[in-house]
């Protein structure tokens, strides 16, 4: 039985999101330009975590859902919410390498860059710490590997610590971007990689904690990378963060005009409790710790403020952010406690 932690307080998290608020339509068509090239690859035929063969005619509830042009379906096995269509190298040089998918999410000054690090992943890197504690592994037995690492926030979050941590990234944009901000002048902490190089990696390393923050639903070749940290005896930790089937869901689904950064964009696929149990099991590991804590209210909060402004009722927006905000966290705990919210952290430690 894993050991489970409830809620985060947003704090100022809507100070990072201005763009989702003030560029709903651009992030929109962004976002519809991304379904538009996952929905021309080829069908997809079996779960992307159990392998399953996909009912592509399913119309009821635990079949299909359709939001935003794009169909996915839940797995009757592991209940994993898997995109019509596969998302490919293709898809993935387009999105990730071609369109440089990754400079809607980078902070171009250090300022900026250690406040996201500092609110954001440091308290990720906390969680894993005590974590480890728990098992009797402290900082300096640490040794992490992360994986599509972006500009390096949890590199950087982990090096606050003292921790030891390196990254690897398929763009070369944030690599260069985040060493620029961790900055030791030699360029050590993040390496740019191939698209498929981190299996190689993941093969050799001698870390014994791979960490993948937001990463696992955006690999291409996910059942390569796992395979990889199965047959690789010293990790003995995988600790990762992923988009939950939730409520934010949901939300995407009645709000058509509203960007959808949870079921959509880069998201070809979403994780439920059952599928990430069976993915643990098929690498000879246990979910060990988890930490709940979900951004649906916000993506409530934000499609109903968006929808109001675009509707001509600014004041009443106003006034309805004034109300609804402090409750948020509260709300949002409610979600968490009931294991339906839309990001887990976990920790999945070696049997």
């Amino acid at each position: 039985m894993s050991e489970k932690k409830y809620g985060k307080s947003f704090g100022d998290l809507n100070s990072l999101k201005q763009n989702f608020f003030n560029n709903n339509d651009g992030m929109l068509k962004m976002a519809d330009g991304m379904a538009d090239i996952i929905n021309a690859q080829p069908v997809r035929k079996v779960c992307k975590i159990c392998g399953a063969p996909l009912r592509h005619e399913e119309r009821i509830f635990g079949g299909r859902v359709k939001s935003h042009n794009i169909d996915y379906i839940v797995c009757g096995r592991c209940g994993h919410l898997n995109s019509a269509h596969e998302d490919t190298d293709d898809f993935a040089s387009k999105v990730y390498v071609e369109d440089d998918y990754s400079k809607n999410y980078s902070m171009k000054d250090k300022e900026n860059y250690d406040r996201r690090m500092n609110m954001i992943y440091v308290p990720k890197a906390q969680f894993l710490i005590d974590c480890l504690k728990k098992d009797g592994i402290g900082g300096e037995d640490i040794k992490d590997l992360d994986i599509g690492a972006g500009c390096g926030y949890f590199v950087a979050a982990m090096h606050s610590f003292g921790i030891e941590s390196k990254g690897i990234e398929v763009s070369a944009t944030e690599v260069e971007h985040g060493n620029a901000m961790i900055g030791d002048g030699t360029g050590s902490f993040l390496k740019h990689v191939g698209l498929t190089d981190s299996i190689d990696y993941i093969k050799k390393t001698d870390a014994n904690v791979i960490s993948a923050i937001g990463v696992l639903e955006h690999l291409i070749h996910l059942r390569e990378n796992l395979d990889a940290i199965r047959d690789n005896e010293n990790i003995k930790y995988l600790y990762a963060s992923v988009p939950m089937f939730s409520f934010s869901c949901a939300f995407e689904t009645a709000f058509q005009d509203c960007y959808n950064r949870h079921m959509g964009g880069t998201h070809t696929h979403l994780f439920t409790n059952e599928s990430i149990q069976v993915m643990a099991e098929s690498i000879g590991f246990e979910v060990a710790y988890e930490w709940r804590f979900g951004s649906d209210i916000n993506d409530l909060y934000r499609f109903i403020s968006v929808s109001m402004r675009k509707n001509g009722n600014e004041e009443f927006a106003d006034m309805f952010a004034e109300k609804f905000t402090p409750l948020m966290d509260k709300l949002q705990l409610v979600l968490d406690e009931s294991e339906f919210s839309s990001e887990l952290h976990f920790v999945l430690r070696r049997m």
